[in-house]
């Protein structure tokens, strides 16, 4: 287990791609849990991009099925998106206005529409740059995510997109829900 801190930028995919061949596999049940995510800088078109927009992370239920993409709505709220319901193509080619205030006041707006009435992946291992580890593979988009350890707690997460060279790079850690007040509830969609 590495003992420094998560990266949190690299100076290229190529970096990226070192780093992520070095860590150890990750099993699918050690992904069950609510998982807080923030990108790794590699100059990714997506870079910036879900933080700007309010990701918060990933959820991985016991039945090995996920919600890919869980955003913040409030401070106490989780909202799951269903990915297919974003235009893939378009997302990238307009990533840089991903970064604007006014996608992230469209983006809250557009949550309604975009909330997954499921989850929306399935994680199983699958062979990946020469190891075998936890892939978070997506229902209705051509994207799979792959899993290498970085500690105990921590995982970091190479998104791949069928026909786009292209990896983007985010970590995951361990969440704990925040503690429920006595006769309240906490809301994840």
């Amino acid at each position: 287990m590495r003992s420094q801190p998560p990266p949190t930028a690299f100076a290229s995919q190529n970096e990226a791609l070192r780093f992520f061949d070095e860590l150890q596999p990750v099993m699918p049940d050690e992904m069950i849990g609510l998982w807080q995510g923030h990108g790794i800088a590699t100059g990714h078109p997506l870079d910036g991009v879900l933080e700007n927009l309010g990701w918060y992370g990933k959820r991985v239920h016991p039945g090995l099925r996920a919600d890919a993409l869980l955003f913040q709505a409030g401070p106490r709220r989780l909202v799951a998106i269903d990915p297919a319901r974003i235009p893939l193509g378009l997302a990238l080619r307009l990533s840089r206005l991903g970064r604007t205030r006014i996608a992230r006041n469209w983006f809250t707006y557009l949550q309604k529409v975009l909330r997954a009435s499921a989850p929306v992946a399935s994680l199983q291992p699958l062979s990946f740059r020469g190891k075998t580890s936890t892939a978070m593979i997506y229902d209705r988009q051509p994207i799979i995510d792959h899993f290498r350890r970085i500690d105990d707690h921590t995982v970091i997460g190479a998104m791949v997109v069928e026909g786009d060279e292209r990896v983007f790079f985010f970590l995951l850690r361990q969440a704990s829900p925040p503690p429920a007040r006595a006769g309240s509830r906490q809301t994840v969609s």
